[in-house]
């Protein structure tokens, strides 16, 4: 039986995510496998209600917002949609809490760590990395702790979280299939800063 075995997307490129960074400035590192979990369901439902109960937050309702609860992050991304990222291998757990409070109502709930990987970028230069393909107004006024959007990043499809504004710190949640382009991309964006 042969042994299974698993690289994240950026496995490769680890080493120049690492090379690019500069101490005290600017930090890109890969976070893989996190679990990511969809869902769907209506905000105003009493499946809603059990879900909030069951995670120990309530969902978001604003565009944008970002809810914590432990090594939960709840993610707002439409009007009826949320991502759910825990630490790596709580997935099950989370799919199955989210299964049982959904119950019998309409929704979904779908397991997409595999859809995605993230790409840390910190420290007081990231603003101005971030800045150089996207669109998004990234001053902390604007943009701030717990706040996501969806939008673009050097033209690929990202949703981009502000973990700290104080001592900035973004996750990057990208597509497996773009995520060396993007990594390239953030390594040739940086090399300004090295000396």
């Amino acid at each position: 039986m042969a042994e299974l075995y698993g690289e994240s997307p950026l496995a490769a490129r680890a080493e120049a995510l690492a090379d690019s960074s500069v101490p005290g400035e600017l930090r890109i590192s890969e976070i893989a496998f996190t679990a990511q979990i969809a869902l769907r369901v209506d905000p105003k439902s009493s499946a809603a209600e059990r879900i909030g109960t069951a995670i120990g937050a309530m969902l978001p309702n604003q565009p944008g917002q970002v809810a914590r609860t432990g090594n939960l992050q709840v993610l707002w991304l439409g009007p009826d949609e949320w991502l759910l990222v825990g630490s790596e291998g709580s997935g099950e757990q989370i799919q199955a809490t989210l299964v049982e409070a959904l119950g019998e109502e309409h929704g979904s709930v779908a397991d997409v760590s595999g859809h995605r990987t993230i790409v840390e970028v910190s420290g007081p230069k990231s603003r101005e990395l971030l800045a150089k393909g996207c669109a998004l107004d990234l001053h902390r006024r604007a943009f701030t702790s717990d706040q996501c959007a969806q939008t673009l990043l050097a033209r690929a499809g990202v949703v981009l979280l502000c973990r700290d504004h104080e001592r900035p710190s973004y996750w990057i949640f990208v597509r497996s299939s773009f995520a060396r382009y993007l990594a390239d991309w953030l390594t040739d964006a940086a090399t300004e800063y090295q000396n």
